[in-house]
């Protein structure tokens, strides 16, 4: 099986678009109660068992750091003492991981652009 770089920058692509989506599920939940960030990380991708040189994202895991415990004893998931279990988002970290993919994902986009570009003028030159 022959990979090219087409196949690796679109490989790399898919998995910073993954990573994307779970960034902003993470986001959108910050305020929900008991909501656990996820985390996506990445692996080699494989067809058959072998590594095609590609990148896959992994298995989504929950972070497992703890949850806060707010105090509002209107609230009604609130406990006896008026506690609660918040979400473990912080947003700041989203938002720095969210222009890490978004950075990812244009420089995979700018490999496939410029292989694809290298592919048109080889057939240009070959047609002359």
């Amino acid at each position: 099986m022959e990979i090219t770089a087409t196949d690796i920058a679109a490989s790399g692509m898919r998995a910073q678009g993954v990573r994307l989506r779970h960034i902003s599920e993470n986001i959108a939940n910050a305020d929900t109660p008991g909501y656990r960030r996820k985390l996506v990380g990445f692996e080699p991708e494989r067809d058959f068992g072998l590594a095609t040189g590609g990148v896959a994202a992994s298995r989504v895991q929950h972070d497992r750091a703890a949850l806060p415990q707010i105090h509002d004893p209107g609230h009604p998931m609130a406990d006896e003492q008026g506690y609660y279990l918040g979400s473990n988002v912080d947003l700041v970290v989203e938002v720095a991981d969210a222009r890490e993919a978004s950075r990812s994902y244009e420089a995979n986009l700018r490999i496939f652009e410029q292989s694809r570009q290298m592919s048109s003028a080889l057939l240009d030159l070959i047609r002359r």
